[in-house]
């Protein structure tokens, strides 16, 4: 039994685990390709933050947002491997994170492609986040639970 637990969470983390392996072989001297796309969507998001809330977010160099994305889904990965709520914390962190900035469907028509594609993504991201949640309950209602044993009676004859 716990074999299969080890590779339920082997399935689910592998999403994580590729996706940081990815954009480690393509981080090179710039942040690669995955810091060419976020440097337009994190203005966007900058932009709106500051236009919403008048908070001037400081400026912060793309290849260390995404080595920071790969330190916490490689860190989060391995310590949720091994059932840790903590590495599991760490990949809910992630995804609520970069889910609203890298998947900007409200920054697009509802009429458009690019919303369906954006909005698909989000969903499966959401669905990744509730997967995470659904974990660290059901690890704490575990917890929680302390094995009641019976006081054993002494016979009497």
């Amino acid at each position: 039994m716990a074999f299969l637990s080890f590779l339920g969470r082997l399935l689910f983390v592998s999403v994580f685990i590729l996706s940081a392996y990815q954009e480690f072989n393509e981080f090179g001297v710039d942040g690669g390709p995955a810091a060419k796309n976020l440097k337009s969507k994190f203005s966007v998001f900058t932009k709106h933050v500051t236009s919403q809330t008048g908070i001037q977010v400081p400026h912060v160099d793309m290849k260390h947002l995404i080595l920071g994305a790969i330190v916490m889904k490689s860190l989060g990965s391995f310590l949720f491997l091994f059932g840790s709520s903590f590495g599991a914390s760490i990949l809910l962190l992630h995804q609520a994170i970069a889910a609203p900035i890298l998947y900007d469907f409200y920054n697009h028509d509802a009429d458009k492609k690019e919303f369906t594609e954006l909005f698909v993504k989000f969903t499966q991201s959401l669905a990744l986040l509730g997967a995470l949640l659904f974990f660290i309950g059901m690890k704490n209602s575990i917890l929680r639970r302390s094995p009641k044993k019976k006081a054993t009676k002494a016979k009497t004859n």
